[in-house]
């Protein structure tokens, strides 16, 4: 119940610290009043022992001009299991550009016919003005109609005569209440969960829904499927309808989602996913659309059963993104912030922690830990697929190299994908070997603290266009060597 009272039955002090409330919340808009902005703010019990530089500056949204390959959920909504005001000031200091959200079919029309966009509006309008990018999902159904779906995850979509005719008005109306306000599009949230789906049934509901946006605006840029799994005959299977019925042409991305307990699992079939894209039309490009970690341990929902900490669900964001985005998918972060699946559990994936009553309760490490990555990793940075590189470890190391060509300088990141994220930062060291590479003073950067350091003399050697890096720290979190002037701003 809303608690309502009177300025003549409140204190001096209550009316000044109400007032510098206000000064506050004016000054948050860039910057959520829970952000840490020094150098310290994420501490762990990682040490190299090397002389200490600096830490990454972060880079808010306005300070990325160049394009980027990240995108970031802010899910949800649509269901009120968590609220845009909840975290809307801590968007745009993250960095990253494109943000997803749901359409929310029956929370717009409780009443056959009638449209109620006011929610949605505030939130795109006000995203808009920030700076943000919409990628929009077209789901949920619908109960107000027979056969159309409920409003949740794993709904069967609108499967009878009624249904689909309500679908095809709602989904008009959507692209029309915002045909200059979104032009990335995505289907039908995880369409195979549950076996009342079939590929076929998903490819032609993808098909029907795509060609209503695309009349509605001729330039729209569709996501295709949004499949939970990551299989790539499942895969197969509904880009054949698609294919069958000349209609590849409607979508721009393929997107996938994909949870897996250590990250780097996933890429296998990712890689023979992007096989068989390839084979029914190359023009098509890989989007993960939706994967994150939780920060502790969770009894429902993906990746449960496992006791995730802050440090480990850090990690493992770290590492889809920077996994993705080595095999050239577009990678989104799943979420901004834990929501509270209503007859459920909170889902602890966010980057920002809530309390039982939906609440902001801190800014978690993985936050900062993605952070450090958008700030570092854009479309300024071309991927060096082949880059004469070794690294000799103890344990396999996955690494990906990068060049900036703007300025001639190169960037290697690499980690030790052979487990999931452990909740310590044991090292072991490594020799690196890169020739042809653009280094003249590398330094060795965490991504998860931010910090950098400086390699010392006797662990680096540069001459003849090769660099030879030894006894260089690695560990199950993505590292970065970079040139200093690079990183350090």
């Amino acid at each position: 119940m809303k608690r309502q009272e009177t300025s003549c039955g409140r204190s001096w002090l209550a009316v000044r610290v109400a007032a510098a409330g206000l000064a506050v919340a004016a000054c948050s808009t860039a910057w959520g009043q829970m952000l840490d902005r020094t150098d310290t703010r994420v501490q762990t019990t990682l040490k190299t022992g090397w002389k200490l530089l600096g830490t990454i500056r972060p880079r808010s949204v306005g300070e990325i001009p160049a394009g980027q390959n990240w995108a970031l959920g802010c899910e949800t909504l649509c269901r009120d299991y968590i609220y845009w005001d909840t975290y809307k000031d801590y968007v745009v200091p993250l960095g990253i550009r494109t943000i997803r959200l749901q359409g929310g079919w029956a929370k717009t029309e409780k009443v056959q016919g009638v449209y109620d966009f006011a929610w949605l509006d505030y939130v795109i309008d006000d995203a808009l003005s920030k700076g943000l990018e919409i990628w929009l999902e077209t789901d949920y159904g619908n109960p107000i109609y027979e056969g159309a779906g409920t409003a949740d995850l794993g709904a069967g979509f609108p499967t009878s005569e009624v249904g689909l005719a309500a679908w095809d008005r709602w989904v008009e109306a959507l692209a029309t209440r915002n045909r200059d306000k979104v032009k990335k599009w995505a289907m039908w949230n995880e369409p195979d969960i549950g076996a009342s789906k079939t590929p076929r049934m998903i490819a032609e509901f993808n098909m029907r829904t795509a060609e209503i946006i695309k009349r509605v605006i001729p330039d729209a840029r569709i996501g295709a499927l949004s499949l939970a799994r990551i299989d790539p005959k499942y895969l197969d299977a509904c880009l054949k309808v698609i294919a069958e019925a000349g209609r590849l042409d409607l979508f721009e991305w393929v997107i996938y989602h994909g949870y897996t307990k250590n990250p780097d699992d996933a890429y296998a079939n990712v890689e023979k996913m992007k096989e068989v894209v390839a084979k029914y039309e190359p023009r098509l490009k890989m989007w993960q659309g939706e994967n994150g970690c939780p920060s502790e341990r969770a009894t429902k929902f993906a990746l449960s059963g496992h006791d995730w900490s802050e440090l480990t669900q850090a990690k493992w964001n770290t590492r889809r993104m920077l996994g993705d985005l080595g095999h050239d998918s577009i990678s989104s972060v799943f979420t901004i912030c834990d929501f509270d699946h209503t007859g459920r559990e909170i889902n602890r994936k966010g980057l920002l922690k809530i309390n039982h009553k939906r609440s902001l309760a801190k800014v978690k490490m993985a936050y900062y830990a993605v952070q450090n990555v958008v700030s570092i990793f854009d479309n300024n940075l071309v991927r060096q697929k082949d880059c004469s590189c070794t690294i000799h470890c103890e344990q396999p190391i996955t690494w990906f190299a990068y060049r900036n060509e703007t300025i001639g300088s190169d960037v290697l990141v690499f980690w030790n994908g052979a487990t999931f994220p452990r909740d310590d930062n044991h090292t072991l060291p490594a020799t690196i070997t890169v020739e042809g590479g653009e280094y003249s003073d590398p330094v060795w950067v965490d991504l998860i603290s931010g910090r950098i350091h400086e390699i010392p003399e006797d662990c680096k050697a540069l001459a003849g266009g090769k660099m030879i890096l030894e006894r260089i720290p690695t560990y199950d979190s993505p590292v970065v060597i970079a040139d200093r002037n690079l990183v350090l701003k």
